[in-house]
């Protein structure tokens, strides 16, 4: 079992707000009425609203097959919607072509010309808008003393490592200040360390340019450590909306909280519990905040992996008994699995610490949490 918890609280009601941000017309760069894309049968995008404020940083993410890749192409104009309109920076951009928009893309695999140097690349924009050769240099050094590359502005780009051809696939993009960037997955080529880095480099590019910048993932880490706020998509519809940190704590279905970060989800119906509620599942009954369910009805309980510990015998914390079934040490945190008696399995995710004591396999175990750290969410629709 994957056990999981979650309540509502007022914050759900903050969360789905987010999916509507309330911006005015003169601070929303992009605003999508109504979009979608249907190829023959097949339903890629569900109609859609979603308004992008200026200056924000905005990730689609999802899984493959989710629509965030859809959403970002008809923004770009590399296709058209089958309903909707599309508005950018107060045009409607429904039917104008992508070179009209005034927006920057970087890909994945970077695009860059292998018989041009760097400083050619960045400054291949500003030929095509016949820009003066005073002003390309001038604005071709600006933005590699920007992403700190000037010493290899006279290199190839097969002379560079993949993070720096991606910072100049960036430079590149916003040598010509566009009002607007879309990113594909553009850092999906990296490895882990260049990844990471790349991250805090761009999210430190849209914090001195203040460009809007959308950017698509299926990489929930990265969408947590870039963005200002998370749209989440699910089967070509928005599933959840709203700052990082809401999506996380305060996820409104069982997708936001299987997806996003690790989930411990357990089945059960609510209850009456003296004064308060309760979840009554296979494993134990649990006190809960009923939030805006009823007793009688299902529910799903959340508790997130690092939400729970080991705890002894005498806790008053509401806890779940098992079997230690194995211990992972994941570096600076251990990961426990307690099989339960319904054969379902619970994390428990406890910092790692030299000399701290760990119990033997197959020793039966406490999983507690504090009452408040869990969330009751609606149960998966039925298809």
């Amino acid at each position: 079992m994957t056990a999981g918890l979650k309540t509502a609280s007022p914050m759900a009601a903050d969360s789905a707000a987010a999916g509507s941000p309330k911006t005015t017309a003169a601070a929303t760069m992009v605003e999508l009425a109504g979009v979608s894309k249907r190829y023959g049968p097949v339903d890629a995008l569900f109609p859609v609203d979603l308004a992008i404020g200026k200056g924000e940083f905005v990730t689609l993410l999802g899984p493959s097959g989710s629509g965030k890749s859809t959403l970002l192409n008809l923004i770009a104009g590399m296709i058209s919607p089958t309903t909707g309109k599309i508005t950018i920076d107060g045009k409607d951009a429904t039917a104008m072509p992508t070179n009209a928009r005034g927006l920057g893309m970087v890909f994945q695999n970077y695009a860059l010309m292998p018989h041009m140097t760097v400083f050619e690349n960045i400054a291949f924009p500003l030929q095509v808008r016949r820009m003066s050769r005073s002003e390309i240099r001038e604005r071709v050094e600006k933005v590699l003393d920007l992403i700190q590359l000037r010493h290899v502005a006279d290199r190839r780009p097969k002379a560079l490592s993949g993070g720096q051809q991606q910072r100049i696939s960036l430079a590149r993009c916003i040598v010509y200040n566009p009002a607007l960037i879309l990113m594909d997955e553009p850092l999906g080529a990296l490895d882990k360390n260049l990844r990471e880095q790349m991250q805090l480099e761009i999210k430190r590019l849209h914090a001195e340019l203040g460009i809007t910048m959308l950017y698509v993932t299926h990489d929930q880490d990265e969408a947590l450590t870039m963005s200002d706020r998370i749209v989440l998509m699910n089967g070509g519809r928005i599933e959840q909306q709203g700052r990082p940190e809401q999506l996380y704590f305060e996820p409104s279905t069982v997708f936001s909280a299987q997806f996003i970060g690790s989930s411990n989800l357990i089945a059960g119906t609510v209850a009456e519990l003296g004064s308060g509620a309760a979840i009554r599942t296979t494993i134990g009954t649990f006190p809960v905040a009923p939030g805006s369910f009823s007793a009688g009805e299902p529910a799903m309980l959340l508790v997130r992996p690092e939400n729970l510990l080991l705890v002894g015998d005498d806790t008053e914390l509401p806890n779940i008994t098992g079997r230690l079934e194995d211990s992972i040490v994941m570096g600076g945190v251990i990961r426990h699995f307690v099989r339960c008696s319904d054969s379902s399995v619970v994390i428990v995710q406890e910092l790692n610490q030299p000399g701290q004591p760990r119990p033997a396999r197959g020793a039966v175990v406490r999983a507690g949490w504090n009452a408040g750290h869990g969330r009751l969410l609606p149960p998966t629709p039925t298809k």
